[in-house]
């Protein structure tokens, strides 16, 4: 395990853009198979395979780029390490990003599922407000601790790692029809 992390290290400080957007994907598809087979139960003879490309395709081209660029520009808006700019982060993070971002991906993932307009707006209306409660209750105390004690490099990596739980809800809910 320990060679396992120094290689990804060693490739996240060669290659920090692509890692960042490989290990998003990569990991949005596992919450995805969580999502099948742990919480609908599906088994291994009802997975669907396409629905789980869709979904890491969501994290490589959406999840990955998007959140990688939102650490670079946060950033840049609050400086430095301290416990008041990690709080600063986190509510920024929740207040601005996390509303819009939720909206976006269920958006997304509808229309990747086919969903006409009127149908996908029904969907964000029956699932948004859920959605964001839900991240509410995780994501501020994994946030504070991402931005006051976590490099920026390893930031997104750290969330993903979190995330397997949460995008297993949230691949749920974006599939739930």
């Amino acid at each position: 395990m320990a060679g396992l992390w120094k290689s990804y290290q060693a490739l996240m400080t060669r290659y920090p853009w692509t890692v960042q957007i490989v290990t998003a994907g990569s990991l949005v598809g596992v919450g995805d198979v969580v999502a099948q087979q742990l919480i609908e139960r599906r088994g291994l003879s009802q997975h669907n395979v396409y629905r789980t490309a869709k979904m890491m395709s969501i994290g490589f081209f959406f999840v990955g780029p998007v959140i990688g660029s939102w650490y670079k520009v946060l950033d840049k808006i609050v400086v430095g390490g301290t416990k008041s700019a990690a709080m600063k982060k986190m509510l920024l993070d929740q207040l601005c990003f996390a509303p819009c971002f939720l909206g976006a991906f269920l958006t997304i993932s509808g229309a990747l599922n086919g969903l006409t307009l009127d149908k996908n707006v029904t969907k964000l209306k029956r699932d948004y407000t859920d959605a964001l409660i839900s991240n509410y209750y995780l994501w501020p105390p994994v946030q504070i601790a991402n931005f006051y004690f976590v490099p920026l490099h390893h930031r997104l990596a750290v969330v993903q790692v979190v995330a397997v739980a949460w995008n297993s809800y949230l691949t749920w809910k974006a599939n739930k029809m």
